[in-house]
């Protein structure tokens, strides 16, 4: 249940919903609670509740939600073969790219890139997806804190691994990033950068 709960949390974020994300993300902790209350579990729980705060630009309850995700997983620690099997890919290197994400998403790039950057060094380099979204997440970052050689790079990584996995959820994340570089259009990086995707995405 909580499992389902916190999945429906994230698609009513992605849908535009975070009032509801944060409702749903509350009631899978609930379920949680009831079934034992497991920390990893629970960290992850709470990272999708901030999330959705971050959606709602409530940072005292987002800082207030990472802050407990932190905690839980500090608790896991030593204990991640007791968790359900659905979630034990919630590792410390996820905690920190999320966390890094919720930070993005809630307007605070400077403490976001460097998590989710640590992020991207730690994983796998198959796990192609889940780097092409971190990878956007990376530039949205860069871009906001004005560095924007660095948000090119990021964006033309996430193309590139958007491309190779023909993942159109995030080639449109990476064209709607270009379309917050039209100030800085005829900057050199961002020239390139547009040859690369009309290059890779036609």
């Amino acid at each position: 249940m909580a499992n389902v709960l916190s999945c429906m949390s994230l698609l009513a974020n992605y849908d535009g919903n975070p009032t509801d994300a944060v409702a749903l993300a509350c009631r899978a902790q609930d379920a949680a609670r009831a079934a034992g209350e497991q920390p990893l579990v629970m960290s992850m729980l709470h990272l999708r509740e901030a999330f959705a705060h971050a959606a709602l630009r409530d940072a005292q309850a987002c800082h207030q939600a990472v802050d407990r995700s932190r905690d839980q997983y500090e608790r896991s620690r030593g204990h991640e073969a007791e968790a359900p099997d659905w979630v034990q890919y919630f590792d410390e290197t996820k905690l920190l790219v999320d966390t890094g994400i919720a930070y993005a998403r809630l307007g605070e790039p400077a403490r976001a890139e460097p998590l989710i950057a640590e992020g991207l060094r730690r994983e796998n380099t198959d796990q192609q997806r889940g780097r092409a979204f971190h990878a956007y997440w990376l530039a949205s970052a860069q871009l906001q804190l004005g560095k924007l050689d660095e948000a090119c790079t990021s964006a033309g990584l996430a193309l590139d691994l958007a491309a190779a996995i023909d993942s159109p959820r995030v080639s449109g994340h990476v064209q709607e990033l270009h379309r917050r570089m039209l100030p800085y259009a005829r900057e050199a990086p961002v020239l390139a950068f547009e040859q690369r995707m009309r290059e890779a995405l036609g």
